[in-house]
């Protein structure tokens, strides 16, 4: 697994009701596409390949809230309905535990290896 040793740290440290589930999706995220790299940005784990892809907002109350960026307003065609969200640049993934995270694991790992080939042409 390819995990970034900052944001280990960064994970060690954090105190937050659903760490658990953080955890979790770091490791779908990072395993679902080999070129996806995490790193600290905006004080929580994001992950980008080339440009930024996604990073969490750990202020969320409730669920965890996974923002997806896409540029030059190009989509993917998320047909799993994991994406929710009308902006021109952006949509969010929401998990509420661990049994909602498992159940769109797939779509998860689909969406993110679809945002690569779109970044990449």
């Amino acid at each position: 697994m390819r995990l970034d040793p900052q944001v280990n740290a960064y994970m060690d440290a954090l105190e937050h009701p659903l760490k658990a589930e953080v955890q979790f999706l770091r490791e779908i995220i990072v395993q679902a596409h080999p070129k996806i790299v995490e790193r600290i940005k905006w004080n929580s784990p994001s992950y980008y390949h080339g440009v930024d892809m996604a990073a969490f907002n750990l202020r969320a109350k409730g669920f965890v809230q996974l923002i997806f960026v896409f540029y030059k307003g190009e989509m993917i065609h998320d047909h799993q309905g994991l994406l929710q969200g009308e902006w021109k640049d952006r949509r969010e993934a929401r998990f509420m535990n661990m049994e909602d995270i498992l159940a769109k694991k797939s779509a998860l790992e689909q969406v993110v290896r679809d945002w690569v080939a779109l970044v990449q042409g």
